[in-house]
């Protein structure tokens, strides 16, 4: 299986109110794949299902390799708080909670995967410094890192340069095209900044009412415009959706 996930036939709804429907792609390993949408087209509630956290309507979902318990996730709002006393070592080694041994052990390799991940994500020379003293793109960086002990070969990173500044932001892309690069990782990305992710990206899953379309990112701009042709332009999709944003708003 040349794929990581394959998706069939995937109808998924968010308190009685259908998002997704019929949705089928794939995802192929070591690619680095942008999920686009307007708000409320179900992207969240995709993310969401992908993670486990969510059970599809309809349809199938298939994981070659280890599977959903292998995920890293980034998600766009941490439930670590600005006040949270912790270092970043500390906050990097906690993204092992779900691999522990008995609950209690590390598993086999766990400092030489901290190692790599701070090395990878920039954050090994502030490994002693409290995670609250941070600017908020070290933050994303060590969170991110965090992600990472948690993953096998595939990573979801949901807006993963939401309020950062420029330089912060560049240097997130390049650390995620690193993941692909240099360490074979499979990338799923949800971004509302298109003019920079699509130029990264492998493929785009864009969402779009009820109706939806994958292809390699460079046809992207084109099959964009021919969805929203096809609904009417990108306003009525936006309202098409309005109701469903308090549902699902990313």
């Amino acid at each position: 299986m040349n794929n990581i996930i394959e998706c069939r036939n995937l109808t998924l709804a968010y308190d009685g109110v259908t998002v997704v429907r019929d949705l089928t792609f794939e995802v192929p390993r070591g690619e680095i794949m942008l999920i686009s949408g307007e708000n409320g087209s179900g992207k969240s509630t995709l993310v969401k299902t992908l993670l486990g956290l969510h059970k599809e309507s309809s349809g199938e979902i298939k994981f070659d390799g280890a599977g959903r318990g292998r995920v890293g996730y980034l998600p766009q709002k941490s439930a670590i708080g600005a006040d949270f006393p912790a270092t970043v070592s500390e906050v990097v080694f906690s993204g092992f909670v779900g691999r522990l041994r008995y609950g209690m052990f590390l598993p086999r390799g766990a400092k030489d995967d901290v190692k790599k991940a701070m090395e990878l994500t920039g954050t090994a020379d502030i490994a002693e410094k409290c995670f609250n003293e941070l600017s908020g793109g070290q933050q994303q960086r060590v969170l991110l890192a965090r992600a990472l002990c948690a993953a096998g070969d595939l990573i979801i990173l949901d807006e993963p340069t939401n309020a950062l500044d420029p330089v912060s932001a560049a240097d997130m892309y390049k650390i995620i095209k690193s993941l692909k690069n240099d360490y074979g990782m499979t990338v799923l990305m949800v971004s509302h900044d298109l003019e920079t992710s699509v130029t990264i990206a492998d493929r785009v899953l864009h969402l779009c009412c009820d109706d939806a379309f994958c292809c390699p990112a460079s046809e992207y701009a084109e099959r964009l415009a021919d969805a929203h042709a096809d609904c009417g332009g990108i306003g009525n999709c936006e309202s098409h959706h309005h109701g469903e944003a308090h549902h699902d708003d990313k």
